[in-house]
This record gives C-alpha cells, structure tokens and sequence, in this order.
C-alpha cells in the first residue's frame, strides 16, 4: 500500500474518530489534528477540506451551518458523525494489521485506545514492541560493523537513535505489563494475542471525509 494512500487512511480514520467525540467545524477540526496527533502536525485545509468531502460523499459525515453567528459573519460548516460513521470507525478501531504499530499508524491509533478494546490495544503495543526491537537489533549490527570507519558524529548520532529506541521499548513494556493486569474479563484473553504480522491486513482505507466552507 502506498503511502500516500496509508496516509490519508490514517487522516480519514482521526477525522472519524475526533468527530465521535462531538461535532466540530473545520478550523477545530485541524487545530486537533495539528496539536493531538503528531502525524498531522504539518496538516493543511488543502488536505483536510477533501478529506472531508470524501467523508461527506460517503455518508459517514454530515455537514450543517453553525447557528448563532452574528449578521454579516462567514458561516461556519459543523461536521458530525453520521451512525454510518459510527460503524465505520467502530470498525476500524477493532482491526490489527502491521499497518497499526507503524511510526505513524501507531501513534493515531494510540491517541484513540480509550475506545479500543484491551485484547486490540495488547495486540497493537506488542506488535509495535516486535518492530522496534527489531529495528534496534538491525541498528546494533550495522554500529558493531561499521563502528572503526564511523566518524565520532556520526556515532553520536547511532547510539542517540538506539537509546531513543531502548527508551520506547522500555515505555512499551511498562503499558503492556499494565493492561495485562488491568482487572476485567478481556484481560486474560489480551495475553493471547500474537504481535506478529501474521494477522491479515485490513484495509481501513474505504472511508473518507468531504468539502467544507470554513
């Protein structure tokens, strides 16, 4: 899947599920986007408004003007949830692809884990776990090989990237060692979970946003 694609899956997936929280216009919209989810930060209208207006077009949205504005105002267009939508982001936030413990990926669907099941939520954080450490033992073996040729900067640079990683590893073993003795009944079935990437890969991708006049 490109990127590109996988891009405007996780922006379409972050739209859904911050207007499950409640209706907003678009401005708020991309304020929360910018400010909650580091893979947005850089987010433009350019990139949002079609968004929306994919959204819209799919019926997973609706859009009204906002009442109470003052005479002579621009009206503002206030997006919600339509329960089409409700579905969709009810089932995207249930699935566990490898897509969910990428670098971005990983991130949005952490910012939504209030409502994500504690057996997905296990997954995921493992899954995520597997691949730094594996992303750490490739960046061990590349330092040993090359160490005598690396530059003293360059080196620097190597262990900050590896104790930046150790650091995360060590983040994630602490939340997955806390949800796996949260009390409830989905926590002992959370311990079954496999991280791998042997679960198939859903495509999150068939939902969308649509056009707004701010």
């Amino acid at each position: 899947m490109g990127g590109a694609v996988r891009r405007r899956q996780l922006l379409e997936f972050a739209v859904l599920g911050l207007l499950h929280e409640s209706p907003m216009h678009g401005y708020e919209l991309r304020r929360r986007l910018n400010a909650a989810l580091g893979a947005f930060r850089a987010l433009s209208f350019g990139t949002l408004y079609p968004c929306l207006r994919s959204l819209l077009e799919q019926g997973l949205i609706t859009e009204e003007e906002e009442t109470g504005t003052g005479t002579g105002k621009r009206q503002r267009i206030v997006y919600g949830l339509t329960p089409r939508g409700q579905e969709r982001f009810q089932s995207v936030i249930s699935r566990v692809d490898p897509g969910s413990w990428e670098d971005d990926g990983f991130d949005v669907r952490l910012a939504f884990f209030a409502r994500t099941e504690t057996e997905v939520r296990l997954r995921i954080l493992e899954g995520r776990r597997s691949r730094l450490e594996e992303r750490l033992d490739t960046a061990r073996q590349t330092s040993a090989k090359h160490r005598e040729r690396l530059d003293s900067w360059t080196a620097a640079l190597q262990r900050h990237g590896e104790e930046s990683t150790e650091r995360e590893v060590r983040w994630l073993n602490e939340l997955i060692d806390a949800e796996r003795n949260a009390p409830g009944p989905t926590a002992h079935a959370a311990r079954a979970g496999s991280p791998d990437g042997a679960h198939p890969p859903t495509d999150p991708s068939d939902h969308g946003p649509s056009e707004s006049k701010e």
